[in-house]
């Protein structure tokens, strides 16, 4: 069965032009299949398995992970992989059904989500669980540790290679929490408080110290709108608050955070940060460790 998997997974790749993350299988590519949904993960299980596997990443650079869809070719790679690695926690709302019909081919599945400590965004409305793990690293460290076991399982990975990959990528990741420890803990207290696009920083504030004034659209997902009286509320607590940047995120236009800016009648800067997907080369987040640098980079200096 693993062996048709693999045999189906070259054809369904090769039939998939313009899959980010890897080019086609050449004839004869005889290495398991990984499919990835977001780019941030797919960086992560790359530098994982290195080229033992063919990674495929679904989500393209500056893409929101929320509303990217899928074309059929790909549909088709996820149901052939050896593996599919998924964010989970309702992010890629338009790839649900293709896990699924994935997970029923008999493709063995990792949802990200199952394995950190899941935190709640909380609305008048709602409250519902938090999918932007990624912005603490201890969180990814769990998660590196879930993809070590499921890679672990795929035939034609080795265990002795793939160990010391983890192990050199899960030392990157307590090196990077404790240089945002530093930083972030030198930016007075008071002035630790974020104003975003939408709920995207509860896990960053969590680890590090930081107040979630508030989001411009209310909820965890971009789907969502807000209302002149959301936004007129919101306005309202940034002035209380005096906080004196907005962060907007740069797979989303800012005119939502400028027309706040604008609300609250303040003199407030609007920011971008790298949050839901890393970028083009040479766009400034291309890695993993890239985004949360250069977001660490933007946050010291808007708020130091």
């Amino acid at each position: 069965m693993r062996g048709a998997r693999t045999l189906a997974a070259a054809a369904a790749l090769a039939a998939a032009v313009g899959l980010v993350g890897c080019s086609a299988p050449a004839a004869g590519d005889d290495r398991p299949s990984v499919v990835v949904t977001t780019n941030i993960l797919g960086d992560v299980v790359g530098e994982l398995v290195g080229e033992q596997a063919e990674v495929t990443t679904l989500m393209r650079p500056n893409a929101d992970p929320h509303s990217f869809e899928i074309s059929a070719q790909e549909a088709a790679a996820m149901e052939a992989a050896d593996l599919v690695v998924a964010s989970g926690l309702g992010l890629e709302e338009g790839l649900a059904q293709h896990v699924e019909a994935a997970a029923a081919a008999g493709v063995p599945i990792l949802e990200a989500g199952d394995h950190v400590e899941v935190l709640e965004y909380v609305t008048e409305e709602a409250a519902d669980a938090d999918p932007h793990f990624w912005t603490d690293p201890t969180q990814m460290a769990a998660v590196v540790d879930a993809l070590a076991a499921a890679l672990a399982e795929v035939d034609g990975i080795d265990d002795a290679a793939l160990a010391q990959a983890v192990a050199g990528y899960r030392a990157e990741l307590e090196a990077l929490d404790a240089e945002l420890a530093e930083r972030f803990g030198a930016i007075p207290e008071g002035r630790r408080a974020l104003v975003t696009n939408h709920h995207v920083f509860g896990y960053l504030a969590e680890r590090y110290g930081f107040r979630i004034v508030g989001a411009a659209v209310p909820g965890g997902t971009t789907l969502a709108a807000p209302s002149a009286s959301d936004l007129a509320e919101l306005a309202g607590v940034i002035r209380e608050a005096g906080v004196p940047v907005l962060f907007a995120e740069s797979s989303q236009p800012d005119r939502l955070m400028q027309v706040l800016a604008e609300e609250a009648g303040l003199d407030i800067r609007v920011e971008t940060l790298f949050t839901e997907s890393l970028t083009e080369p040479g766009g400034g987040a291309e890695t993993y460790l890239q985004l949360m640098t250069a977001n660490a980079d933007r946050i010291t200096a808007a708020l130091g």
